[in-house]
């Protein structure tokens, strides 16, 4: 019954998953949240016995999300990635007009402060961390950098010259312009010899095509194989794509890096809770201890909105104002 619903149907209708992935390509969604959104519907059709979410509307929605948040305790940023889903499978996919929409209340996140580290804790951290995953890491820091945001540069996103990094693509899909740590350099041209020699042995074997944002590997020809388009952190081995079932070099996986970091965070004996994005949180907070202005920090964060940026004010030693103790 699961299978008629959602991975068969009749010779001229695609599949329903198919429709939501076919849909979710033409608008150049990652292949992460295609992965995310696509389960997420799955378990809402199961949900409720596999009926077609043509038959639920705003109160299958509802019950659904309940469900989650009472009997599944998810968190709100859980609970609102589940809504996402759903709405663009009714908005997009079933093209059904959702007046409903503003009875679907989204969860509200909780208030929380980020975790940052002192610059000596920073560098006990660091100082646990070798190779790429250290070079990773010295740019998550050195550069404000997310995550996802380090393993996809390209090779051609580095400027040595003006000591800059370009992030494509970024939380919102915006491209943005942030500085490269003069101490990396030496580093990080090091390793690219690394990387290149890689590339060639991969081109060598026939391979060296790297996967290319909106299709432009067609549009220009043999651009996946050129040097600057390569991945600056490529994982140690060849994959099969699942979009494409092309077997090509990938970046190294977002897990690796976050095991590593958490490793180096238990030896330097810290307590607080040790992830790559903390660093991105100590990178702003540092800037402002020394004084740069908050706009420029929103713009090398990449925020759409001052007060995002605001929030790093909170570890400040003189908020705004100088202001003591009255214990001081």
């Amino acid at each position: 019954m699961e299978s008629s619903l959602l991975e068969q149907s009749e010779s001229h209708k695609p599949k329903l998953l198919e429709r939501v992935r076919e849909e979710m390509r033409v608008r150049h969604y990652s292949y992460r949240t295609e992965v995310s959104y696509s389960e997420w519907i799955v378990r809402y059709v199961k949900f409720h016995q596999m009926k077609h979410p043509l038959d639920l509307g705003a109160e299958g929605v509802r019950s659904f999300l309940t469900y989650l948040a009472t009997e599944r305790n998810v968190t709100a940023s859980t609970q609102n990635q589940a809504l996402s889903a759903l709405l663009f499978l009714y908005g997009v996919v079933l093209e059904v007009k959702l007046p409903w929409l503003g009875e679907i209340p989204r969860a509200t996140r909780p208030s929380k402060l980020p975790v940052v580290l002192s610059k000596k804790e920073v560098s006990r951290v660091l100082g646990r961390m070798s190779g790429e995953y250290r070079l990773m890491a010295d740019l998550l820091y050195g550069s404000g950098l997310r995550l996802m945001e380090c393993l996809r540069l390209r090779v051609k996103d580095l400027d040595f010259g003006y000591l800059q990094v370009t992030v494509r693509g970024g939380k919102g899909a915006k491209d943005r312009v942030t500085m490269l740590p003069v101490s990396l350099v030496p580093a990080l041209r090091e390793h690219l010899e690394q990387v290149k020699r890689i590339h060639d042995r991969d081109l060598a074997e026939g391979f060296g095509r790297v996967m290319l944002p909106n299709a432009l590997d067609r549009k220009y020809g043999n651009a996946a194989t050129e040097w600057g388009w390569q991945w600056i952190f490529p994982a140690a081995k060849r994959s099969i794509d699942p979009r494409s079932g092309v077997e090509r070099r990938h970046h190294v996986m977002d897990k690796n890096l976050q095991n590593a970091v958490k490793e180096a965070g238990r030896k330097s004996g810290i307590t607080k809770n040790v992830t790559p994005h903390v660093f991105r949180h100590s990178f702003a907070t540092h800037l402002l201890e020394a004084g740069y202005d908050i706009r420029t920090v929103q713009e090398l964060l990449g925020h759409k909105d001052v007060s995002t940026t605001m929030i790093y004010t909170h570890v400040l030693n003189k908020p705004g104002i100088a202001v003591r103790s009255p214990l001081d």
